[in-house]
């Protein structure tokens, strides 16, 4: 499964914008957008989203 699925999946479940996503998990107000219109992030991002996901599983 891709991240961005995983990150959508995670805002539908929890009612999460976007951009408070993006601010809680990284710091970045307009990752998920930015990532939806073809923004590629490391490995190092990729890890802290999944940590963020992973540890706020409801």
């Amino acid at each position: 499964m891709s991240l961005l699925v995983k990150i959508d999946r995670y805002l539908r479940r929890t009612n999460m914008s976007r951009t408070q996503f993006g601010r809680l998990a990284v710091n970045d107000p307009r990752l998920v957008t930015d990532m939806i219109r073809g923004r590629v992030i490391g490995p190092a991002v990729e890890a802290r989203i999944t940590r963020f996901i992973d540890g706020r599983e409801v």
